[in-house]
């Protein structure tokens, strides 16, 4: 059986939300049961926001995640808050571009990528979610990097063209992080 639980955090406005329904998406299209669940304060933009991702091989039984196999942050205090919470044996990506903190523990493997200094050599910090994601394609295996780039034009509508494939080679650059 396979099974991934993930967190995604970071302010609003990093597309934190949108990445883990991006995730969801790239799992039905990939025939895998899903769950997501967001959070986020009513700031909105510049607050703290979350969300909690299920891909499985089975059925879901609950969207709460609470000991993710996964754990991505993307701004500082969610490394405090989320390091945590992390499985023994999980995952912790972390934007070093906005984290200058490291975690502490050591019984998690922790993937250390600038996303926002990568997404800003492609064009637009905006992407830096897209680089995140990428990482965690290569490292989990969980999805595909092309079962999330099929999910885009699916997820992002209104999006122009030229708009997926910078995501897609933000994508493709997070997946090529060590």
């Amino acid at each position: 059986m396979m099974y991934q639980g993930i967190r995604i955090s970071g302010f609003g406005g990093q597309g934190i939300i949108s990445s883990g329904i991006l995730l969801a998406y790239a799992g039905m299209l990939d025939g895998k049961h899903v769950t997501f669940f967001p959070s986020y304060g009513a700031e909105m933009r510049g607050g703290t926001a979350n969300c909690s991702v299920v891909v499985s091989s089975d059925e879901v039984a609950t969207p709460s995640v609470d000991r993710p196999d996964t754990v991505i942050v993307m701004n500082e205090p969610s490394l405090a808050k989320f390091e945590p919470m992390v499985k023994p044996g999980g995952l912790l990506i972390i934007n070093t571009s906005l984290v200058e903190s490291r975690p502490k523990r050591k019984d998690i493997k922790v993937i250390l990528v600038p996303c926002n200094k990568i997404a800003q050599e492609l064009g637009t910090v905006k992407i830096a979610n897209m680089v995140a994601l990428g990482a965690f394609s290569k490292h989990t295996g969980a999805l595909s990097v092309e079962a999330i780039s099929k999910a885009l034009a699916k997820v992002y509508k209104r999006a122009k063209p030229e708009i997926i494939e910078l995501n897609k080679k933000a994508l493709q650059k997070g997946a090529e992080i060590l």
